[in-house]
């Protein structure tokens, strides 16, 4: 298997990889834990858009960089907060 060139889309892929394996996870009904991995991977790709140089990122970069770390901060705190809010 070849992987992306850039650094970005290499981070991607893995994030998808991630949020794929959440959705499994949530599926086989720990959901919870599921919500809480696919907010932890935004949070990673949001501090990974922070630090991957321009062009390297690929299809990480969305928008402009304030932007995309914004939203997947944003979203990644969300998911992150909401899987220890909602009651059991």
């Amino acid at each position: 298997m070849n992987l992306p060139r850039s650094y970005g889309s290499r981070i991607y892929l893995l994030h998808l990889i991630v949020v794929a394996a959440a959705l499994v996870v949530i599926y086989l009904g720990w959901w919870r834990t599921g919500i809480f991995v696919i907010g932890a991977s935004f949070i990673a790709a949001a501090i990974a858009r922070a630090f991957v140089p321009l062009d390297h990122t690929g299809m990480l970069r969305v928008r402009g960089k304030v932007f995309d770390i914004a939203w997947m901060g944003f979203l990644g705190v969300s998911l992150v907060v909401l899987s220890f809010i909602v009651p059991g």
